[in-house]
This record gives C-alpha cells, structure tokens and sequence, in this order.
C-alpha cells in the first residue's frame, strides 16, 4: 500500500533544539522543550538572562509557542551552524536541558490546570513518569521533533489538539488513549505512560528510517498504524470541549493567574514579574500565557 502524500517525506524534520539551532534571518532560533509546561521562577529567570547575555540587545525577550514550549531568538552561532560551547553551557545551567540526546521528543502537551483546580484527575505524576520513559530508551531519541504527546485531564481543554499520542482521563482512576486520530484501549492511569511510551517505540519501529519516513502517526498507512494497537470507539465519559483558559485570575480558583504574554513574548518586564519571590511556579500555556502559582 502506497504512503499517504503527507507522509512522502524528502527530509527528516528539521524541528529546532539547544544541540540542533534554526539559522534564522536574525540569528541562530533555539527551541527547549518544557513538558507539562512547567518551569520553576529560577529556571525562566536564568533563561531570560542567557537571552539577554548572548541573544538581541534591542529585543530581549522569550517565545511561548503553542506547544507550551519556550524559543529564544537571534542567537550567536558558528560556521557549522551551531551555539558557540559557552551558550549551550548556559542553557544547560537553567535546567531545562536535562537529557540533551532527547531534548527533540520532549513534546508533552498537558492541561495546565491538573492538580492545581479542577479536571478529573491530577495528571502531573503521568506526565513526569511519561518523560522520564521517552529519555530512558536511547532508541525514542529518534522520534521526530514534531511528534506530539497530549494529555488531558478529564477537562476537555485539550481534547481537540491533534496529537500523535495521547490520552483523556475519564475518572481519578482511569484514561482513554489517543492514537493519532483515533482512539484506543482504556488504561488505569498508573499505567498510563508505560502504554504511551510502549506506543512511542511501535511507532519508532515502524515508520521506518531515511528521509522520507512519517513524522506523525496520521501518516502511517493503514497497515502500520494497525501494528500499533487496536482501535476503538470514544469512550461515553470523555469530555466535551471546553474553550481555552481565559487570561486573568482563574474562575473558582482566587489564588491562580493566567497572565497573558502579548504574541507569545515574555519580554524583561513580564519576565520580572513573573519570577517575583511570591511566585512558587509557573505553567506555560498552549495559548501563549503563564499561568501563574503563588507561594
């Protein structure tokens, strides 16, 4: 059976890192993955220092994208195209490059609220066990930089985010798997990231190698997305969607805040007052905001 033409690939994907920079018009564009979103005040203020150290004088600032990652622009870089040594060491020192072979496929997309307020179930465990699963097994470093892990809560504020896997728990207890447009087995959560990293490899298994290899498991043919697993019908429990999270103080929770950055920008100010010592921790957003955990 003939690939789909969206996976007819002459390349692999050339999705930007630390280890693997962007050469943009104004400078090398570095991408770090932050699963879950979650960073610490200490961590984003260090990154805010290496982008202004060694980024652009006349526009300091940090890049929310819609994965809930962040990027910093214009760069340094050398002939070959990569960060000079002494920039790759200050990103290292913020601590959110902590597995640099797999800083590419650290792609985990999670409801920002679970375990803070409301959702059906705290998903913060599943998401530091996923992460920990994909960086654990050498071949995962070869997933694409684009593939995509979505998780949500039981909520429904990501249940329409295309992803490549991911899950939507039902209850406290229990998750229906998301495999790339269709839906799988009902797992226990406690289970749940040793299913989507078992998942992680098939796919890695099957997509093959060389340029022209899927980047996405919508992609596959048919045949190989069935070596994947067994497809299913949605779940009855599974939320209804529900619109993204609104900028400002969040509904029934007093002491949250979803505070916007204006384009995806978190410039010296914004920076400033997010990591202000009566902040305990922050939880970047898939809608270009920081929400925001007192302390």
């Amino acid at each position: 059976m003939n690939a789909p033409e969206s996976s007819r690939r002459t390349r692999g994907d050339l999705c930007p890192g630390v280890l693997r920079p962007w050469p943009a018009a104004d400078g090398a564009l570095v991408r770090l993955r932050i699963p879950g979103g979650r960073v610490s005040p200490m961590s984003l203020a260090a990154l805010g220092e290496v982008a202004e150290k060694f980024g652009d004088d006349d526009n300091v600032a940090l890049h929310i994208t819609t994965r809930a990652n962040l990027q910093i622009r214009a760069l340094p870089s050398g002939p070959d195209g990569q960060l000079p040594a002494e920039v790759v060491d200050a990103i290292a020192e913020t601590g959110l490059l902590p597995a640099p072979e797999h800083e590419l496929v650290r792609n985990i997309l999670v409801s920002p609220l679970t375990g803070l307020d409301g959702g059906r179930a705290d998903l913060r465990q599943v998401t530091t066990a996923l992460d920990a699963g994909l960086v654990a097994l050498p071949e995962l470093a070869g997933l694409p930089g684009r593939f995509l892990f979505v998780l949500d809560d039981g909520r429904g504020d990501l249940i329409e985010q295309s992803c490549d896997l991911g899950l939507v728990a039902l209850d406290a207890e229990t998750a229906q798997l998301r495999v790339g447009e269709n839906w799988a087995g009902v797992v226990p959560l406690a289970e749940a990231a040793e299913e989507l990293v078992g998942l992680a490899r098939a796919f890695v298994r099957v997509r093959g190698g060389g340029p022209d290899a899927p980047w996405h498991v919508r992609e596959l043919t048919a045949d190989l997305r069935a070596e994947l697993t067994v497809f299913g019908a949605p779940d009855p429990r599974l939320p209804a969607p529900i619109p993204p999270l609104p900028y400002g103080p969040v509904s029934g929770a007093s002491t949250l805040e979803h505070v916007e950055a204006p384009d995806g920008v978190l410039d010296r100010d914004l920076i400033g007052r997010l990591t202000s010592p009566d902040v305990r921790e922050l939880i970047v957003t898939p809608w270009r905001g920081v929400l925001v955990v007192p302390a």
